[in-house]
C-alpha cells in the first residue's frame, strides 16, 4: 500500500468560510508531528486481501441484536420487528424533492443483506472494482483494517492538516454530486457511485480523493464542541466520549472529506474543514476509509 509523507507543521484547524458550520469553530492553531499517510483510501481490492487472510466478518454482516438498537435509541421506542435483525446496511435512494442543509427528506433505505461486497444491495456486486474505495464498512471495521496493518485509523487534526496542505480547489478534480441532489445526477464528472482511486489527480502532496468520492472515517468521536476543548494545541486525538445533540442516545465517529453525494445546495462536505458524524457500527455506500503510520510504525512496517 503506497503512503505520503506528511511533515509536521502548525495550521489553522476549521473555518470562518460562509459555508462553514458552527462545529467547525473556533477556528484554532494545532501543531502536528510527522505522519504518514496512504495514498488512496483502501480499496476493495486491499480490503479483500485483509478478509481473506483474517477471516474478518464487518459489521454490515453480522445480524444485529434488539439490545444493540434498543441502546441507541430514545426512551419509550418500539422495538423493531424481529424479522428486520437481519444483516444489512445503508443504501441511496433518490427523491423528487430537492434538498438543503435542513430538509426532513431522506434518502437512505436499509438494504437487507447489503455489506462491502454488495454495496448497493444484496443484488450489486463489487466485482470488477478492486481499484475502487471499500465502502459499507463501520468504523470498527476500518480499526480493524488498520490493527491488522500495523496502522491507525488518522486522527480529526492529521486528517484536516493533510487535506489543507495539500488543498484541492478544482472541482473538476473531485467526484461530488451534478445535478440537483437527490433528484438527479446527470454524471457529468463519469461516475454516479464511487471511481477508481487514481482517476482524478492527486492534492498538492500526493495525496488522491482528498475530496469527494467516499467520507473517511477517522479516529475521533464527535462532538459539537471539540474545538472549544482544552489541549487541542499539540497532536490533539478529540474528545473522550461522543455527544449529537440532534440523536443524544447514539454515540458517533467523524467522517471526513465528503462523498460522491455532496454539492453545495446540501452539505458541501468535500470543503477540508467540513465534518460529518455518523455511529461507529453504520455502513453506507459513500463511507470507507483511510489509514495513518508514525515514523515508528512505519519502520516496523518495512522491517516486517
Amino acid at each position: 500500500m503506497p503512503f505520503v509523507w506528511v511533515p509536521g507543521g502548525s495550521f489553522e484547524m476549521g473555518s470562518h468560510s460562509a459555508m462553514s458550520r458552527e462545529d467547525e469553530q473556533p477556528v484554532h492553531a494545532v501543531s502536528l508531528d510527522g505522519f504518514w499517510m496512504s495514498e488512496t483510501p483502501v480499496t476493495n481490492g486491499q480490503f479483500a486481501a485483509f478478509v481473506n487472510e483474517t477471516g474478518h466478518k464487518t459489521t454490515a454482516e453480522i445480524a444485529p441484536t434488539l439490545e444493540e438498537i434498543m441502546a441507541q435509541v430514545p426512551p419509550g421506542t418500539p422495538p423493531p420487528p424481529k424479522e428486520m435483525l437481519i444483516p444489512g446496511s445503508l443504501t441511496f435512494i433518490n427523491h423528487p424533492a430537492p434538498a438543503n442543509p435542513n430538509s426532513a427528506v431522506r434518502w437512505w433505505q436499509w438494504s437487507l443483506n447489503s455489506d462491502w461486497r454488495h454495496p448497493y444491495g444484496e443484488k450489486s456486486s463489487n466485482e470488477g472494482l478492486d481499484d475502487h474505495p471499500v465502502v459499507q464498512t463501520s468504523w470498527f471495521d476500518a480499526l480493524a483494517f488498520a490493527e491488522w496493518g500495523g496502522m491507525s485509523l488518522p486522527t480529526e487534526a492529521q486528517w484536516e492538516y493533510a487535506a489543507k496542505k495539500g488543498e484541492v480547489s478544482n472541482r473538476r478534480e473531485m467526484n461530488i454530486w451534478q445535478g440537483v441532489f437527490p433528484v438527479n445526477n446527470s454524471k457529468s464528472d463519469g461516475y454516479e457511485k464511487t471511481n477508481p482511486v487514481y482517476a482524478y489527480k492527486p492534492n498538492k502532496i500526493g495525496l488522491y480523493d482528498m475530496a469527494g468520492n467516499v467520507w473517511e472515517w477517522v479516529a475521533d468521536w464527535y462532538r459539537p464542541d471539540t474545538y472549544s476543548m482544552k489541549d487541542r494545541g499539540k497532536n490533539p486525538t478529540g474528545p473522550f466520549s461522543s455527544y449529537d445533540p440532534v440523536e443524544p442516545t447514539v454515540p458517533k465517529r467523524v467522517t471526513r472529506g465528503g462523498s460522491f453525494l455532496c454539492n453545495d445546495q446540501y452539505c458541501a462536505g468535500y470543503r477540508s474543514s467540513a465534518r460529518m458524524r455518523t455511529s461507529p457500527d453504520t455502513s453506507l455506500e459513500h463511507t470507507g476509509f483511510r489509514v495513518v503510520m508514525t515514523e515508528g510504525q512505519m519502520n516496523k512496517y518495512l522491517n516486517n
